[in-house]
């Protein structure tokens, strides 16, 4: 018998270790044709930045996108686009709410009373809650959704990699030397469910120099080449700290932000390669 990978879907019926169906299913009106999760192994990296900002590009790019706020107790997707205004629902479904730009979202401080109400739940209210804005939401025909995962490996990120229909995810990570251990976690983690890693963003890499333009790395110097060659990673992308955008998204407008820097990486998630 073959090793299992975890990934029921390329078992038999007839498999000893095949576990019951995970699968979540889309509501029968709504339509996602790609998924793409964005993680990582630890907080505070930038994960929520770097899938508003590729979200962004996409929708830029004349595709419908969106983004499933999967960090439940964490949310800042919503704050990034300048989304306020709670979601509303059918007796069928829920409707996701539009950015400036038409960037469909959906996240826990859309459904809160306030948007700053704690989310005190144990994990596996939180990844059901996951779960229910795959399948009760009425996504309207998007053609990329990001998933903002929760940082690590815990019952979340197991959750969606079993109920939605991930195509490959992007992970996140920083420049200091315990980044090669975090990245291992999250590229196994995928070798286990069977999903391919598209690229991997290096953020914080670099703070240019406002006189004379040299790129100063405030943090050590960057790994993220030797990372993506160690793991067989083909498209990285290095993001500096810049004030500017930290600004732009505090003040709700990440979809005005540059995003040149993951142009390599869009393009080859829009060729689907």
């Amino acid at each position: 018998m073959s090793e299992c990978t975890h990934d029921c879907s390329t078992c038999g019926e007839n498999c000893a270790e095949r576990e019951q169906d995970l699968r979540a299913y889309l509501n029968p009106s709504a339509s996602v044709k790609k998924v793409i999760a964005v993680v990582s192994g630890k907080g505070g990296v930038g994960k929520s930045l770097v899938t508003g900002m590729l979200a962004s590009e996409m929708q830029r790019r004349g595709y419908q996108s969106a983004v499933l706020d999967a960090d439940v107790t964490g949310p800042s997707i919503p704050k990034a686009f300048g989304v306020h205004q709670h979601a509303v629902g059918t007796e069928d479904c829920l409707i996701p709410v539009y950015s400036n730009k038409g960037t469909q979202i959906m996240s826990i401080n859309l459904i809160l009373e306030n948007e700053t109400d704690p989310v005190v739940w144990r994990g596996p209210v939180i990844a059901g809650v996951v779960t229910q804005f795959w399948s009760d939401v009425l996504w309207d025909n998007v053609d990329y959704m990001f998933v903002d995962m929760p940082p690590g490996t815990g019952d979340v990120p197991l959750t969606v990699f079993q109920s939605l229909p991930i195509d490959g995810i992007v992970i996140v990570t920083s420049p200091q030397e315990l980044v090669s251990m975090i990245v291992a976690k999250a590229v196994n983690m995928a070798a286990m469910m069977n999903i391919p890693v598209l690229g991997i963003v290096e953020n914080m890499s670099y703070l240019k120099c406002p006189d004379c333009g040299k790129e100063l790395e405030v943090f050590g110097t960057s790994k993220v080449a030797k990372v993506a060659e160690e793991f067989g990673i083909k498209h990285f992308a290095r993001m500096p700290i810049d004030p500017v955008i930290a600004t732009m998204v505090d003040a709700g407008e990440i979809e005005s932000v540059d995003t040149s820097t993951l142009n390599e990486l869009v393009d080859f998630i829009e060729k689907g390669e």
